[in-house]
């Protein structure tokens, strides 16, 4: 079987030194927001180039908490791409605004600038929202186009978060992701690309006063100290444990992310005649948290794929604003048709920084008889 994802090569590498960061938690006794979490992030501060890295509980309250240090009501307007996870939709609603979902790119997969000024415009002519905020979704890996995104914003007065739960590692020019919006916020769920083994998430900011509200909203809305509440806030606090996990992991990160590179190479070699494979953001690294190509025949492919053990993921069949939960916040099937088209046609490959390359040459080899 070719794997998707990879995890245990990854720990059987690991081990030893995920071991130890284990017993020192436990040794240590501070097993929430103890000094392995203080560590960590400060190490990823570090290598993002961000003053305040955050961890948090997981990627949706990461968006929750970005959302609720803003004060927003349900008068306020939140865009957003309808070609994402729920994640990124529900946060809005439980960060206690209105989600207005917009069209994505249909080669980056991430949200179109043009449609998003369009959309604001119309919510302004309406009247009945106020836009407050952009969240850009990095999907699959790759940056939003943030020097537009800036610009709309700049010109309409939005703050703008980057949802990069996929994109961690990925670079603008020579901006890490993390640094290119007012807020971004990251997951460590298992699947990432820089993972944890359970539930963690992380928010980053350049902005004294955001950090402050952020670390108090994690926790309970603390002020002064436990019992001095001055915000509504949320249980959000990452544990040691995860923290210690993902450190170990981050002192190889920049070698899987360089061996994800070298698959994704071979796909856009062997494929790129055959189905239409990822575009790539100019002057970018993608952290190729998925390897999405577009086919016809979408299903069929995935079932000759696991025919073979070969293991095909879809992401996402259905796009946000035609969920039954958020139906009510979009103009129904034919409003967003980029999105709707890609729902049907997009594939994730295999993608992992531990694939052989004679496995990826299966794939590869399987998708073209396919076609062929």
């Amino acid at each position: 079987m070719v794997q998707y994802i990879d995890l245990k090569s990854q720990y059987a590498r690991l081990k030893d030194r995920i071991g130890e960061g284990i017993s020192e938690v436990l040794e240590g006794g501070q097993y929430v927001l103890g000094p392995a979490v203080k560590n960590f992030e400060e190490e990823m501060s570090d290598y993002l180039g961000v003053r305040h890295s955050i961890g948090v509980s997981n990627g949706t309250d990461a968006i929750i908490m970005a959302l609720l240090g803003l004060g927003l009501t349900p008068k306020d307007a939140v865009f957003v791409p309808s070609f994402t996870y729920v994640a990124t939709a529900e946060a809005i609603l439980m960060g206690n605004a209105t989600p207005v979902f917009t069209e994505v790119d249909e080669r980056s997969f991430n949200i179109d600038p043009q449609d998003l000024s369009a959309r604001i415009e119309a919510v302004k002519k309406e009247g009945r929202l106020t836009p407050r905020v952009i969240i850009a979704v990095d999907l699959f890996g790759q940056p939003a186009d943030y020097a537009a995104l800036r610009k709309i914003a700049d010109e309409h007065d939005l703050f703008i978060i980057a949802d990069a739960a996929q994109s961690i590692g990925g670079k603008s020019g020579n901006k890490m992701i993390g640094s290119l919006a007012d807020c971004t916020t990251t997951s460590f769920y298992p699947t990432k690309p820089l993972g944890c083994y359970g539930d963690g998430g992380m928010v980053f900011t350049d902005s004294d006063e955001l950090a402050a509200i952020y670390r108090s909203v994690r926790a309970h809305g603390e002020g002064a100290h436990r019992y001095d509440v001055v915000r509504v806030g949320m249980n959000a606090r990452l544990d040691s444990i995860q923290a210690a996990i993902l450190s170990a992991k981050l002192g190889i990160f920049e070698e899987e992310l360089e061996n994800r590179e070298r698959v994704a190479r071979i796909y856009d070699e062997r494929l790129a005649d055959v189905v239409t494979v990822p575009w790539r953001v100019p002057n970018s690294r993608c952290a190729w948290a998925q390897y999405t190509i577009q086919a016809d025949d979408r299903d069929g492919l995935k079932d000759h794929l696991a025919a073979e053990n070969l293991v095909s993921m879809v992401f996402y069949a259905k796009p946000m604003h035609l969920q039954t939960a958020y139906e009510m916040y979009g103009d129904g099937a034919g409003s967003l048709p980029v999105s709707e088209r890609l729902a049907d046609r997009v594939l994730s490959l295999p993608m992992n920084p531990y694939l052989s390359d004679e496995e990826v040459h299966r794939v590869c080899d399987r998708i073209v008889s396919f076609y062929k």
